[in-house]
């Protein structure tokens, strides 16, 4: 596996890119990993890692290449008791606009498409927390993604600017969606994920939901021993990847 910093252009901005490659010629299946309000931190670059090791190669955009003040790695410098630390993130996650969000997406999934390692092979997406909505958001804005993981992805039913909700788009949804939440979170609550569930299946839109008793946000993030649980983290990981495997490999396979 090898990994490198990447600067992508879009709307004449660098946008400096994490990129995981699995060792070996490919091709393999490429995977957008969308990250949460701190940016593409550690947590996020190890997601990319793990999938690259997994087979896939694997992209994650700094969405707040636009703009100016505290960078994400600066965030990642600050500790987490840091006062000003909340407020930074959530001013910065709340200015994206989520037609940036896609052009961004949209160049990250098109870099991949780009690499010989990926080529033809199918894209998928994934997302933490804030990263959870953009999957769900990129799900039905990006009809060439061939799957879409939502880990905890809160705000899926909160409109954003003059954008509308993402659940008002889940009629646009055109692949399969996994989503993996914890039963004490209170963005998404066990109550959105019903909704969302239920509107899925009011279109008929294929999706597995698993949920996890006695588990809060951002249980996968290791970084966050307050959140971080070992035993959802570990059987999300796999399920995560299962479902990789049959959207992801599946189609590569079919193609060639």
């Amino acid at each position: 596996m090898a990994a490198s910093w990447e600067h992508l252009t879009v709307d004449d901005v660098s946008m400096k890119t994490y990129l995981a490659v699995p060792s070996g010629e490919g091709p393999f299946p490429g995977v957008v990993v969308a990250q949460h309000a701190s940016g593409v931190d550690t947590f996020i670059q190890t997601v990319c890692d793990r999938l690259a090791q997994a087979g896939y190669v694997a992209a994650a955009p700094n969405l707040y290449h636009r703009q100016s003040g505290t960078t994400f790695e600066e965030l990642g410098r600050m500790g987490r008791d840091d006062p000003k630390r909340w407020p930074t993130m959530m001013e910065k996650a709340q200015a994206l606009s989520d037609d940036e969000i896609v052009r961004d997406v949209n160049a990250a999934v098109a870099h991949l498409r780009g690499l010989a390692q990926v080529g033809d092979s199918s894209i998928g997406i994934t997302g933490f927390c804030g990263g959870g909505r953009i999957a769900y958001l990129m799900a039905a804005r990006n009809d060439t993604l061939a799957a879409a993981a939502v880990f905890h992805g809160g705000g899926i039913l909160t409109a954003r600017g003059d954008s509308p909700p993402a659940f008002d788009l889940t009629a646009q949804i055109a692949c399969p969606v996994a989503g993996f939440f914890g039963d004490d979170d209170e963005n998404p609550s066990k109550e959105d994920v019903a909704k969302i569930s239920a509107e899925m299946d009011r279109l008929d839109k294929a999706h597995q939901f698993h949920s996890y008793p006695e588990t809060g946000h951002a249980f996968l993030d290791f970084s966050n021993p307050k959140a971080y649980r070992e035993g959802p983290a570990a059987d999300a990981w796999d399920k995560l990847t299962a479902f990789f495997g049959e959207t992801l490999k599946a189609a590569v396979a079919t193609a060639s």
